[in-house]
């Protein structure tokens, strides 16, 4: 059965319709997927920071080691309060 000129016209419509699908989902996801990383990097800065300021602005004695540094990076902000939580009830870290 031979193809005709409208038929090649139309698939290659499709395809190009498809590609189109497929670079707008892949560049949607993309996006969402950075805001959540940009949020991440963000958070984990502030905790580095608030944990640097609280040491040495404020005295309260959180040791800078692997076992404060790797929390504040993972979770940022709330992992600081945490600390200074446990610090403030004499919990060592």
């Amino acid at each position: 059965m031979a193809l005709g000129l409208g038929s090649a016209i139309v698939s290659e419509v499709v395809v190009a319709g498809l590609i189109a699908l497929v670079l707008f989902i892949i560049f949607k996801v993309g996006k969402v997927l950075l805001k959540a990383l940009f949020g991440l990097i963000t958070n984990a800065i502030l905790g580095l920071i608030a944990m640097f300021a609280l040491n040495y602005i404020f005295n309260i004695g959180i040791p800078i080691g692997w076992a404060t540094i790797v929390p504040t990076i993972l979770f940022g902000l709330p992992s600081v309060g945490t600390m200074v939580i446990l610090r403030l009830f004499g919990i060592p870290l």
